[in-house]
């Protein structure tokens, strides 16, 4: 893997260490994470719906910015989602490291079996 690739993983494995680490938190007030976890699942999953309907709309206007920002509001969010489970990044890095080379079509019918 490359220096690039390690330092992008580097970053996303750095803001979910944070994400653990507002969890266990006391306060919900000081931390916009740590009140998402004190609102629950529901409220995740609503900011995951939200954000990927704005990285959705921001792919259709087509300004790169707008794409990039929204993005990357839609990586922090699911952080936060694989954090209430406890699940490292490094499992969706394993999972597309599986699917690297093999047909969408063939590894999606694979899981129908």
């Amino acid at each position: 893997m490359s220096e690039e690739n390690n330092q992008e993983q580097d970053i996303l494995e750095a803001v979910y260490q944070i994400v653990l680490q507002r969890k266990q938190m006391a306060d919900g007030e000081k931390s916009y994470v740590k009140s998402l976890f004190d609102k629950g699942l529901d409220k995740i999953l609503s900011k995951i719906g939200e954000e990927a309907t704005e990285t959705a709309v921001a792919g259709k206007g087509g300004n790169p910015d707008e794409i990039v920002y929204e993005a990357a509001d839609l990586f922090f969010h699911v952080l936060i989602l694989l954090g209430y489970y406890d699940l490292p990044p490094e499992k969706v890095y394993a999972e597309l490291r599986r699917r690297f080379g093999v047909s969408g079509i063939d590894e999606k019918a694979s899981r129908n079996k």
